[in-house]
């Protein structure tokens, strides 16, 4: 390139570049027709209008009270100018003044009153200080999409710092986008639509086959009818995503729930029926660690789950050694017995905690790292609790696989639950095996409990919830066998999930346990059977 072009291009750029600012706001005229005749107040109520959509800060500010003045006559036209009347200042240059004798308060006619509404409603969505006083301009906004200019909302969420104020600014701006004169740009919005599908969006785009330029323009009838299967399709992925996940999520609370009575249960035979108190037992002592942190330390009162594992696990595992070693160490030869002992405790248990704590649901804090969620396609929306509660269940998953296989007391679980009279004669402390896995359950179901606490209603009665689906988990999966909860905690979850949907929660729970029954017919050591066990 020549050098002597070089000049010339840079004059090109400038030229453009000034071309291409919005030029300046000749205030003195827009107060004038403020105080003008009806079409020189309609003429100003839309410079209002193109002033919030591309005026600098600084007119932005200027402008914003002059639309509320008018729809409220608190402007006052006088020889010299206008005046704001309820703050005493002069419209065009804010300095303090009174208006004069012979003041008159325009009247907006009943056309340039909706100008200057929708006029006061987009300078207060961009100038505005407060989020609320933005979100009612919103709302203003959103009875009147297609009268809304051209870049104003995409302007007001590019400055928006409310994140979810500016993700409603972005709906309505695809709205008004729909609604345009223009084809093009109501394409260009149905192809921005389909990016995020969801049934909202679906309904939007739907509405549209009812539009004249349906029927009269191919290129946009083909646009909408591509937009609404690309929608469909997103959904019906975030549906299949939602149920797996869900089903994942209620999976690892039966685990959760499930995995103490199955150590209980292989080791002992023992069915305990206070087992779902126990969990509720947990959720209490997190709720009193909550409750501790929140008058000693507040400061560490978002980590109340983190640090109530071990006040759980081991106020629970301390219930249940005391109940194996006061109560069911003398009634394991009689079955009926102590399964009736263990309903007492349950009982017990429940009108203990209502006589302490009373009957209503607990109120737990909501932690930063189980609030909240993020979308992901459809309506699907992976949220942090029941994340929370997952990834807990996982790791109670490989610590208890661990204890239960690499630790000296595992090796002796595991020997009394294949053969307690051969474990006995080569040096095995049976009993005090018992208790320590008695122990060790009730820990698990304390830990439970607190995994519940920030999705479900904590109160006496909430462990009965759990205490039937633990023991379908834990006669399906196989007495006795991690591997076996954790697969039918997975098929029973799943399989709940699928079917509650269409025939109800009661329906579900029936259609379980049936197949259960079923597949027991089949199989009646379940899934996984305990060597030793199995005839």
């Amino acid at each position: 390139m020549s050098f002597w072009r070089l000049p010339i291009l840079l004059s090109c750029l400038l030229l453009l570049v000034s071309g291409a600012q919005a030029a300046p706001l000749d205030r003195a005229a827009l107060v004038a027709d403020l105080c003008g005749d009806a079409g020189q107040m309609g003429q100003a109520g839309t410079a209002l209008l193109d002033v919030a959509a591309n005026g600098s800060a600084e007119d932005r500010a200027w402008a914003a009270p002059l639309a509320g003045a008018v729809l409220a006559r608190g402007l006052a036209c006088d020889e010299e100018g206008a005046v704001l009347a309820e703050a005493g200042l002069d419209a065009l240059t804010r300095a303090p003044r009174e208006p004069g004798e012979k003041a008159r308060k325009p009247l907006a006619s009943l056309k340039n009153r909706s100008v200057f509404q929708l006029a006061d409603a987009a300078l207060a969505l961009r100038s505005a200080s407060a989020v609320g006083a933005r979100e009612a301009a919103l709302k203003t906004l959103e009875r009147k999409p297609s009268q809304i200019p051209d870049g104003l909302l995409e302007a007001a969420a590019a400055s928006e710092t409310d994140a979810g104020l500016r993700e409603q600014i972005d709906a309505l701006a695809q709205t008004a986008a729909l609604n345009a004169s223009d084809p093009a740009a109501r394409i260009r919005a149905l192809a921005s639509i389909a990016e995020n599908p969801s049934r909202r969006a679906l309904t939007k785009v739907s509405a549209l086959t009812s539009d004249p330029a349906y029927a009269s323009n191919e290129d946009f009838r083909r646009a909408v009818d591509a937009a609404s299967a690309r929608i469909e399709r997103g959904i019906a992925i975030g549906d299949a995503l939602a149920t797996l996940y869900n089903g994942l999520s209620f999976a690892s609370i039966l685990f959760m729930a499930a995995i103490g009575l199955a150590i209980i249960f292989g080791l002992m035979g023992v069915i305990n029926l206070a087992q779902g108190e126990l969990i509720m037992i947990g959720a209490y002592v997190t709720w009193l660690v909550q409750q501790g942190l929140r008058y000693a330390a507040p400061s560490l009162l978002d980590w109340y789950l983190v640090l109530a594992i071990p006040a759980a696990f081991l106020v629970t595992a301390a219930i249940g050694i005391a109940i194996e070693v006061s109560l069911l160490r003398h009634l394991y030869r009689r079955p009926l017995m102590s399964l009736l002992a263990t309903w007492a405790v349950s009982l017990f248990l429940i009108n203990l905690v209502r006589v302490v704590f009373g009957t209503q649901n607990l109120q737990f804090e909501t932690p930063f790292y189980v609030s909240g969620g993020v979308p992901v396609i459809g309506d699907f929306i992976f949220t942090w609790n029941r994340m929370f509660a997952i990834a807990f269940a996982i790791v109670t998953l490989t610590l208890t696989w661990l204890v239960v296989r690499k630790t000296p007391l595992g090796l002796n679980i595991r020997a009394v639950t294949q053969n307690r009279d051969m474990a006995a004669c080569i040096g095995i402390p049976t009993r005090r095996v018992d208790m320590m896995a008695f122990g060790l359950g009730s820990g698990l179901a304390g830990l439970a409990g607190l995994a519940l606490s920030p999705i479900y209603s904590v109160n006496p009665q909430m462990g009965q919830n759990f205490i039937i689906d633990s023991f379908m988990v834990v006669v399906l999966g196989g007495v006795g066998t991690i591997a076996g909860t954790v697969v039918a905690a997975l098929g029973i979850g799943q399989i709940n999930v699928l079917i509650e949907p269409l025939w109800g929660a009661v329906a579900a729970k029936v259609i379980v346990l049936l197949m259960i029954i079923a597949f027991l017919q089949w199989r009646p050591e379940g899934l996984f059977a305990v060597k030793g066990r199995r005839k």
